[in-house]
């Protein structure tokens, strides 16, 4: 019997990390049904940037340069004391990844409104949006998930889908009806976010400042769209009821050198601070993204944009096993590649906290500054760093030596026709072999290619600049980057997954890794 569904996939929660679930679905034909409590953005602030991963994502949407008009580059980070001392400072070299800057700023509700409009604008046909509507009830069977929903206006619904993405925040619904458990622990300290408007520049307005104290430590940002915010911790005495409006938040502001001629404080609100994890992330056929599966400190800017890269993570494995092309057994890689990295961000923003609330000891400070020596990979500080999966859906060993894992950058490249574009926009949604002067399908076995061959991979030769091309399915390395790149780890040729990571290399095996 043919099961009927409303849609394929419903997503509980419309953030930034819904949105991207609904995109990556809809760019490969999958129709979503997405449920989102709240009418309208949420107007503060949350999130304060986004690198050139996340932007990298976005283009594989189709929205970077919508999302590049609406945010501003980030220049460094520093880590300063009151009295001025700089005590670390992060400066951003040149993105390989296929951006500019390495870093941007963003006011996150502007930048949710773009997202979103590109999800109305350009897939409109497949993704449908019930804004006003709480999920009650999430229940699955051998076959879907029916989800029930109610309407701020009373009216309840129910819809039938094949799987569902909980993207539902810290509190969300779905975790705790699925018996999923949230693990680790919330800091007792309030914060206060404070945003404002700017009404003039000052000197270094562009660093992001961390203000390092141990009594009052102070996140010192710029955002985009002429905004700027400041969080700072109340003291243990202190509460939200003695900041009920902007002038009694006003001296705060004055103790760092901040006047009403340089910004208007526009809204404020309170938070803590979590560092916390789901135990599982998914459940059968309902899986949990962002922060619905982790929660972390503010310090490394990277929950937002975990959420986000989950969302792409998990929804370009769905699509294609909803569309047949893929065996279910790859939903069990999203976890397995996605929860390392969240745990490495958390980590990382620990850390930075350490610093900025100046309890980080000498050793774990000399450990942050420290360059490793006679590495392969040129080091770069763990925050700006090019992405590496851990672990997952790889073949051979990862790790400072090795080419497996390792996002592969994003140069201008040319075709055989002469045309020139970033990498991506030549390499296409699938999966690829690139080989370093030489078609990677010469150096398959008859069994490996079949692997490869039944993933509908392509196979390029990608050939230096000073040569020729030889067929239609090659690419010229114009910038001088990706050759040289795969011979520092010895490879000539490397496998490509549709998210950009190396899956193999010939240095251990070309073969497709095993499930």
């Amino acid at each position: 019997m043919t099961m009927s569904y409303d849609a394929d996939v419903a997503i509980v929660g419309y953030g930034p990390t819904g949105v991207i679930a609904a995109l990556t679905l809809a760019k490969y034909g999958i129709s979503a049904v997405a449920f989102e409590r709240d009418r309208d953005i949420y107007p503060r602030a949350r999130a304060v940037t986004v690198n050139d991963w996340t932007m990298r994502i976005f283009q594989d949407l189709g929205i970077d340069e919508r999302v590049e008009k609406v945010v501003d580059p980030q220049r460094a980070l520093r880590w300063i004391t009151y009295d001025g001392a700089e005590i670390m400072r992060v400066e951003h070299p040149p993105s390989t990844l296929g951006r500019r800057p390495r870093f941007y700023n963003i006011y996150q509700p502007t930048m949710e409104a773009e997202i979103r409009a590109a999800v109305t604008e350009r897939h409109a046909d497949l993704v449908t949006v019930h804004y006003g509507n709480t999920v009650t009830g999430i229940d699955q069977d051998a076959e879907g998930v029916t989800v029930t929903s109610a309407a701020d206006d009373g009216t309840t619904r129910t819809t039938r889908v094949k799987y569902v993405i909980g993207s539902d925040g810290g509190s969300s619904f779905t975790r705790g009806h699925v018996g999923c458990r949230l693990l680790g622990d919330t800091d007792e300290t309030t914060w206060v976010v404070v945003d404002c408007h700017v009404r003039r520049w000052w000197p270094d307005r562009d660093f992001l400042t961390f203000w390092s104290d141990r009594e009052r430590p102070v996140v010192d940002i710029a955002l985009s769209a002429g905004n700027h915010r400041w969080e700072i911790p109340l003291k243990p005495d202190e509460s939200p009821a003695d900041y009920p409006t902007a002038v009694e938040v006003w001296p705060l502001l004055k103790a760092l050198g901040v006047t009403e001629e340089d910004v208007e404080i526009h809204q404020h609100a309170f938070y803590k601070h979590h560092t916390r994890m789901a135990d599982n992330w998914r459940r059968e056929r309902v899986f949990l993204a962002g922060d619905a599966a982790h929660l972390m400190p503010p310090w490394a800017g990277a929950g937002m944009q975990s959420g986000m890269r989950d969302a792409h993570n998990l929804g370009w494995k769905l699509a294609r096993v909803i569309k047949g092309e893929l065996p279910e057994s790859w939903l069990d890689t999203y976890e397995a590649e996605r929860r390392p990295n969240a745990a490495f961000y958390t980590g990382l923003a620990v850390g930075l906290g350490r610093v900025i609330r100046q309890v980080a000891t000498e050793e774990e400070l000399a450990a942050m500054n420290a360059v490793p020596e006679n590495t392969v990979t040129p080091f770069e500080p763990p925050l700006t760093a090019p992405p590496v999966l851990e672990a997952g859906w790889l073949r051979g060993p990862v790790g400072d030596a090795s080419v497996v894992g390792r996002m592969v950058p994003q140069p201008v490249t040319g075709d055989t026709a002469g045309r020139m574009a970033r990498l991506d926009d030549l390499l296409g949604d699938g999966f690829v072999l690139l080989g370093d002067d030489v078609d990677p399908a010469t150096l398959l076995s008859a069994e490996e290619k079949a692997g490869w061959d039944a993933l509908g991979a392509r196979y390029l030769a990608v050939r230096p600049k000073t040569s020729y091309t030889r067929s239609d399915d090659d690419l010229v390395d114009l910038d001088e980057v990706l050759l040289p790149w795969l011979r520092r780890y010895g490879a000539r040729a490397v496998a490509v997954r549709p998210d950009r990571f190396v899956a193999a290399a010939d240095v251990s095996s070309l073969a497709v890794p095993a499930l």
